[in-house]
């Protein structure tokens, strides 16, 4: 066939949650927003919860309905959007947590569904989400006296640990809810490596369970195979791709693979990365097409049918880093094109 074959081990991602999980001393959650980073919400959110998870993170309310429905009831599913208009009846429905980040959210909530659990994100010093200081301690009581299940913040720079704005946010956060008896929680996958310290009630790891950066001990969890379509010689001096922006240096023997830029491979790493033959390196050449990426695979043997762009040899990050990008984008850029293949 001619799609690429894109292979997600299920159980890799349970292996990296419950690697995160026993670094801390806290309940664990998981972060499963944007289609579980790109890799399918309902499948991962069932084997997350198989590992041994109880508290799932969505952005929206839509995800939230989709990871209820994968799950049934009983898991707290927190919406980082918060209560949005027109999510009321998603929420009610479906049994969700909105983090509310305003005062106008917390208004909505109370008056539209007074009997449903929230959370409260608080702004720390990211200035992205959640109630800036001032805000809060306008609305604390009556938000306490409204019984929410959760306190939160997001760390900025946790994957440099060195940077200050870490300690900042950290005594932000202590400052706005050191008195507050509800669960706590800070910390996603880069908060987790900082320490016990940023841990409190709740960690929320997202990347560290899809085998990205900054958790440099996690399992891989995706491998990406392209099938070739076509392999053609040519003589030195020749061109190839648009533009003519690989001229070919001497005799060379070029492989077309059925994957490109509208399946999540960025067209920036055109002829600043490579892609694999079992363990061989072969260089792509050209710029990255739509459909199609072009390959140098001159002097190997046999003919390839398949070529590898991520799997053991070359995790999300290498790739993004020669996209010039973050492996977040790789992973939630794969294109539905791919067929999909899960391991247990």
């Amino acid at each position: 066939m001619t799609t690429a074959n894109l292979t997600i081990d299920l159980s890799a991602i349970a292996a990296n949650w419950q690697a995160l999980d026993a670094m801390t001393t806290c309940e664990t959650s998981a972060v499963l927003k944007a289609d579980a980073y790109g890799l399918g919400a309902e499948p991962v959110a069932r084997a997350l919860a198989k590992a041994g998870a109880r508290w799932f993170f969505v952005a929206v309310a839509e995800e939230g309905a989709a990871v209820r429905a994968a799950l049934g009831p009983g898991p707290m599913i927190c919406v980082l959007s918060g209560h949005m208009e027109g999510d009321t009846d998603l929420i009610r429905e479906h049994d969700l947590i909105p983090m509310l980040n305003s005062i106008d959210q917390l208004l909505r909530h109370v008056e539209a569904t007074p009997a449903q659990g929230f959370g409260v994100q608080l702004d720390s010093g990211m200035n992205r989400l959640g109630m800036e200081p001032a805000e809060w301690a306008a609305v604390r009581d009556i938000a306490l006296g409204q019984m929410p299940v959760l306190m939160t913040s997001h760390l900025a720079c946790s994957d440099e640990p060195g940077h200050p704005m870490n300690i900042k946010q950290l005594k932000t956060f202590i400052e706005l809810t050191s008195d507050i008896d509800v669960p706590r929680s800070l910390a996603a996958t880069g908060g987790i490596l900082l320490g016990q310290n940023y841990h409190f009630d709740l960690t929320r790891p997202g990347i560290g369970l899809y085998g990205g950066l900054p958790f440099t001990e996690a399992q891989p969890v995706v491998s990406l195979d392209l099938p070739v379509i076509q392999i053609r010689d040519l003589e030195a001096g020749e061109t190839v791709g648009y533009d003519n922006a690989w001229t070919a240096p001497y005799p060379a023997r070029i492989a077309t693979v059925a994957a490109g830029y509208a399946d999540g491979l960025i067209r920036a790493m055109g002829g600043r990365t490579q892609v694999f033959a079992d363990d061989i390196p072969c260089p792509v050449v050209g710029r990255v097409s739509m459909d199609l990426i072009t390959v140098d695979i001159t002097g190997l043997e046999p003919d390839p049918e398949t070529l590898s762009i991520l799997g053991a040899q070359q995790d999300v990050d290498e790739l993004a880093e020669a996209a010039g990008t973050i492996g977040y984008e790789i992973l939630t850029s794969l294109g539905a094109r791919h067929k999909r293949e899960y391991i247990a």
